[in-house]
């Protein structure tokens, strides 16, 4: 046998110095191997899930793995994980091919099933629910508001492919003290109540930052939660800091917003009610998303409320640069709301509305170079399209003469509307071979999608997934010789939230769909040992 040079030695000891640590929770009543505080994390002694989140760094630290098996963990939790390690993460993660699901239909003083205190963890791959029966409605003698997620402190931590629905409050809280957070590749859904005034409270996400680093959101789909999709938002009126700043949404999807409590809101509202003139929002963007209320566009509905996009609140606090590019922005009247925006960037957007609403102070704003608008199409039933309320509404022509706005943008009237089939293919990078399909149909129609430029293996079997009914398969088949599939887009099945008949399923002119293949001929990666030392033997 060969001998093994030192400096390899010392490369295979410092490997093995530093190998990741893995550490098992399983339900607290799984029937072999129960979750337990007096458990060591090992895969015959498994530690129950709060005992895990418990845990300080000097028993898991950066690099280290919680693997959650499969299964239900009733309670409300709080983990207080923290890596030390520069630049390395605790994960908390669903074992391979099993699904764990934090169930906080329990009694408990805690308000929401999830506490992230903690730092530099990735919480990934698992569902955050309430299960059984529950109130919806806060005049109930046993209603119980339960948030899903609240990150309250903490910074750069991670959310990935979580399933956060079907909470009676909050979807997903990430507060002021969190910066570096990235929340990415989410579903959430349904969550919410009705309060007693009969009004829809919870949003899906409410999202603030008082971090210079900027604050991620991407990939997510947000839909049917009672009341916002995605609050950028302080509704401190009295602020005496800024906390409302720096994040990024990039290709998101949000619709439907409000529709379970039986008014439509705001699939994102960026904005602070601070009269102070301090908390202003300021420094975000939001790129390449789409936004959507169900609309009839095959017959030009506009009329009633369906806000998708509000910017601004209160005068004393307009945003200021808000970069607003490549979206599709559908909704019906006042679908764009720009209420009081001190400066702002608005290019290559699609606008589907009655109106672009505006408030007469942007008058104060507009004229000072501070707004550039480029390159939009809107849509509108109007030829006036542009409305300063109380003030004036434009045509496109007067809009430009009278502000230098919208030099190269197209108006067109709702006949016109149309978009491509496939509004977007993305592939999710965290999870092997799974795609998130946006698709427009004007008419109603299946669309077919062509697969050829992505990296699939020939006849790949697949499996589509509604997300509005991600526990049922859609369609199930091979990928053939074109790589086309032919996708529905009139799924009739989809599941409503618990205690409500006021949620309506997707328009047909419109879906959101998860497709995963099957690898057949992807190659088995040799182990890191094999690879470095292999030979040696």
């Amino acid at each position: 046998m060969r001998q093994i040079s030192p400096l390899i030695l010392f490369v295979f000891l410092s490997i093995t110095l530093t190998a990741q640590k893995e550490f098992h929770v399983f339900p607290e009543n799984h029937d072999k191997t129960p979750g337990k505080a007096i458990g060591d994390g090992s895969l015959n002694k498994p530690w129950d899930l709060q005992t895990a989140f418990s845990q300080k760094n000097t028993v898991i630290n950066g690099g280290d793995i919680i693997w959650l098996h499969g299964g239900v963990y009733n309670g409300k939790f709080t983990s207080t994980l923290n890596s030390s390690i520069s630049n390395k993460y605790v994960t908390v993660s669903s074992f391979k091919n099993e699904w764990a699901i934090l169930n906080g239909n329990v009694p408990s003083k805690k308000n929401s099933v999830l506490i992230v205190k903690g730092a530099n963890v990735i919480y990934k791959d698992f569902e955050v629910t309430w299960l059984e029966e529950f109130s919806r409605f806060e005049g109930d003698k046993d209603f119980f508001r339960g948030d899903g997620i609240n990150h309250n402190s903490g910074v750069n931590c991670k959310f990935i492919n979580l399933e956060i629905h079907n909470n009676p409050g909050l979807g997903f809280g990430s507060w002021k003290q969190t910066g570096g957070t990235v929340i990415d590749n989410c579903f959430i859904y349904n969550n919410g109540f009705i309060s007693k005034d009969m009004k829809g409270r919870g949003e899906g996400m409410y999202v603030q930052n008082n971090s210079d680093e900027q604050r991620i959101i991407r990939n997510n789909v947000i839909f049917n939660n009672y009341y916002k999709g995605i609050e950028i938002w302080s509704a401190n009126k009295y602020s005496k800091e800024e906390y409302v700043k720096n994040i990024t949404l990039r290709n998101n999807v949000i619709f439907n917003s409000g529709m379970p409590s039986g008014l439509i809101k705001d699939n994102l509202i960026i904005a602070s009610d601070d009269r102070n003139g301090v908390n202003i929002a300021k420094n975000i963007n939001v790129i390449d998303n789409i936004f959507y209320h169900n609309t009839n566009i095959l017959k030009n509905e506009i009329n009633g409320d369906a806000a998708s996009l509000t910017l601004g609140f209160h005068p004393n606090a307009p945003v200021e640069n808000i970069n607003v590019y490549n979206n599709i922005i559908i909704g019906r009247n006042n679908a764009l709301r720009i209420f009081y925006a001190k400066s702002l960037s608005f290019k290559n957007n699609y606008i589907y509305c009655g109106y672009v609403h505006f408030n007469q102070p942007i008058l104060n704003y507009i004229n000072r170079g501070d707004w550039k608008f480029s390159n939009n199409k809107y849509f509108s039933k109007n030829n006036t399209p542009f409305r300063i309320s109380k003030y004036k509404d434009y045509t496109v022509i007067d809009w430009r003469t009278a502000f230098k706005l919208d030099l190269d943008s197209k108006t067109y009237s709702l006949n016109d509307f149309n978009l491509n089939n496939i509004l977007n293919i993305s592939k999710n990078e965290n999870k092997l071979n799974s795609y998130r399909i946006v698709l427009f149909s004007k008419e109603g129609n299946d669309v077919l999608v062509d697969f050829s430029k992505h990296d699939i293996s020939k006849n790949s079997n697949y499996k589509i997934y509604d997300v509005e009914n991600k526990k049922t398969t859609l369609k199930s088949g091979r990928l053939g010789n074109d790589n086309k599939i032919l996708v529905p887009m009139n799924s009739l099945a989809f599941e409503k939230p618990s205690h409500n008949t006021k949620a309506q399923k997707t328009f047909d002119n419109f879906g959101v769909y998860i497709i995963e293949f099957e690898e057949t001929t992807a190659k088995k990666r040799k182990s890191l040992f094999t690879r470095l030392f292999g030979k040696l033997f």
